[in-house]
């Protein structure tokens, strides 16, 4: 089974307890960071994978670490560690938060320019390209990468907008060279 899919089952599990318990937001914010968390300290998501450590150690780490984090997101956590599928946190938060903005009638978006957007601009691309693809909200992540030269990219799920100069350099190129 592929990881996408396992965290898939995950996700979907987690957000069913999650609205069942009105606390979707509150579980969204506390995988985002605890995704923070396994970037910003490596060695900690190694240390949950590592067997080394029995399960019950491993399990009394994360309720000692996540102490002030909603008891389901504690939970999740744990069941992963026990079924040594720790590795597919971030897959599931990703997956989480995809269903958490779906159920609002959003969606995300990842928009790479080549410095960072004014809120004014998020707002305008959050509603002409939310329009494009049926959502009220797009939730927008800025991505800086110089190498685009100018202009913006815009990546909704598989659908990829791309207005940037590199990319009507390389049209123009293939137009000419042929």
């Amino acid at each position: 089974m592929s990881q996408s899919t396992i965290a898939s089952r995950y996700a979907n599990a987690l957000f069913q307890l999650a609205q069942e318990k009105q606390v979707v937001a509150e579980v969204n914010g506390d995988l985002e960071e605890l995704v923070k968390v396994l970037e910003t300290t490596p060695e900690l998501l190694s240390l949950l994978a590592t067997p080394k450590f029995s399960i019950e150690r491993k399990k009394q780490i994360v309720a000692e670490i996540f102490a002030s984090a909603n008891p389901i997101v504690v939970s999740t956590l744990e069941l992963l560690i026990e079924k040594k599928r720790v590795n597919e946190v971030e897959s599931l938060a990703q997956q989480f938060k995809q269903l958490a903005a779906a159920s609002q009638g959003a969606a995300n978006a990842t928009v790479f320019s080549t410095r960072a957007l004014t809120d004014q601009e998020k707002d305008e691309i959050s509603s002409s390209f939310g329009k494009l693809v049926g959502k009220e909200k797009l939730t927008i992540t800025n991505v800086i990468e110089p190498s685009i030269l100018g202009g913006v990219r815009v990546q909704i799920g598989n659908y990829i907008f791309d207005n940037t100069v590199a990319n009507k350099l390389e049209g123009l190129k293939r137009t000419l060279v042929g």
